[in-house]
């Protein structure tokens, strides 16, 4: 039975009718780390029953669903979305909140992976490159806008930080130490230029972070300087944007050899190849859903936060920085370690120094300027301690990828900096206002200029 809707169908256009990408178009797309590392985590559906209806757009609509919702293996987890919500109208513990939240935004996180993905086969590979970019991390990007929102930039800058810290410790760890054992026998091995790239982003990243420190601490008094601060990391983060737009340049014109996923068998025909299996309409508005379900249970992150921490015991540094970051990208985690079982090294490290790169060169020099935009005076002075971590994580990681092999001892260094780093903050507790300091240092100066 022929329908209106069957020519958006490309499930069930894959007998011919619909253009698969073939082995050149598939070179063309390149596909990165961040896509393969996601399809780690996907399952094929069974549209079969699906197939057999016979109302089109009916059909269309229920593989889409088929697609979205239960092509993922972590699909369980999408019940704590609904019960998140629920908890949230009817003034369920605000703890159990939280926690429904995190949950709900590990499969979330993944779709939209996903959804970028199939919305890429249908713009190309630049249009579809700055979309994964922009959407690669737009969880931290989202929390991070309600935190301003609230005008809790503590909390801003602790979630940011452990990003950072998460991909470059944590995933990168975990990935060469589990490839190490795994891979025992072989030495694995990897392509250090792409290294090489994002490690020199991360510590431009990282100067730009120090010098507001330093400048605040070689003053006389803090109300002295933060307002040059603040005008620096405004500076500053104007600068950071420039270099990650160069990046984007680099990575998808001049040099995107660099940065595309390696092909499983360029020569052998049976491989099966890829095609988009929901329609660029469908994708977009599925896209956009799973955004604002995503803003809503940030909301719910950001305002129950510090109950929960202190139901919990535990500090909300320690719940922004270690928590958020692990539960929030589980899935392209996972996916990393999984690719590095496989002796895919470059991948895995794509995965964790793009993302790495990407928060530290974009998402916080933008929550920069957002808040400068709504009025709010945050800066790039993360405090001593918060610097430190960075300075430390960045520079570990430099010198673990700087011959191109890995063992699974680096693995386990990396692994320990991360446990070393959590165990500070477990211990730490800060006042969530202590970065809001700059703002009453701003008004301090000010008060005193017109007095005088």
């Amino acid at each position: 039975m022929a329908s209106n809707c069957s020519h958006q169908e490309p499930w069930l256009l894959e007998n011919g009718n619909l253009k698969s990408l073939t082995k050149e178009t598939r070179h063309g797309h390149g596909r990165t780390a961040h896509n393969l590392s996601s399809s780690s985590l996907r399952k094929k559906s069974d549209l079969t029953l699906i197939s057999k209806i016979p109302y089109g757009c009916l059909r269309q609509m229920l593989a889409n669903l088929q697609e979205v919702v239960f092509g993922t293996k972590l699909f369980v987890l999408f019940p704590a979305v609904p019960l998140a919500i629920l908890a949230g109208c009817y003034g369920f513990g605000r703890p159990w909140v939280f926690a429904l939240s995190l949950l709900g935004l590990v499969p979330l996180a993944e779709r939209v992976s996903f959804l970028t993905e199939q919305i890429a086969y249908y713009t190309g590979p630049t249009a579809g490159g700055l979309l994964n970019a922009t959407c690669g991390n737009a969880t931290e990007l989202i929390i991070a806008i309600f935190a301003l929102r609230e005008r809790k930039i503590a909390l801003v800058k602790y979630s940011l930080l452990g990003s950072i810290l998460s991909n470059l410790l944590l995933v990168l760890g975990t990935s060469l130490f589990c490839g190490g054992l795994y891979n025992l026998r072989s030495e694995q091995k990897y392509d250090r230029r792409q290294a090489d790239v994002n490690s020199l982003l991360l510590l431009l990243a990282l100067l730009c972070h120090l010098l507001p420190m330093l400048f605040r601490y070689a003053g006389a008094s803090a109300a002295l300087t933060a307002d040059p601060t603040l005008q620096l990391s405004r500076a500053s983060s104007i600068v950071m944007l420039i270099a990650y737009t160069a990046y984007l340049v680099f990575q998808m014109w001049t040099h995107r050899q660099l940065f595309e996923a390696p092909e499983e068998s360029e020569d052998d025909d049976d491989v099966p190849e890829e095609a988009a299996v929901i329609g660029f309409w469908s994708g977009f508005a599925w896209l956009v859903g799973m955004t604002l379900i995503i803003a809503l249970l940030s909301e719910y992150v950001v305002g129950t936060i510090q109950d929960a921490a202190e139901s919990w015991g535990l500090s909300v540094s320690f719940l922004s920085i270690i928590l958020l970051p692990i539960v929030g990208n589980a899935a392209e985690h996972a996916g990393a370690v999984i690719f590095a079982f496989k002796n895919k090294l470059d991948i895995s490290l794509g995965v964790a120094l793009g993302s790495a790169t990407q928060i530290a060169m974009f998402v916080v020099p933008l929550c920069v300027v957002i808040a400068w935009i709504m009025g709010i005076n945050m800066d790039l002075d993360f405090n001593i301690l918060e610097t430190g971590s960075l300075a430390l994580a960045i520079i570990a990681t430099a010198f673990t990828l700087q011959d191109g092999t890995s063992h699974y001892m680096k693995g386990l260094v990396l692994l320990l900096c991360y446990i070393v780093i959590g165990a500070c903050f477990f211990v730490s507790r800060p006042p969530l206002n202590q970065a809001n300091v700059i703002n009453s240092g701003v008004k301090m100066t000010t008060e005193a200029v017109f007095r005088a």
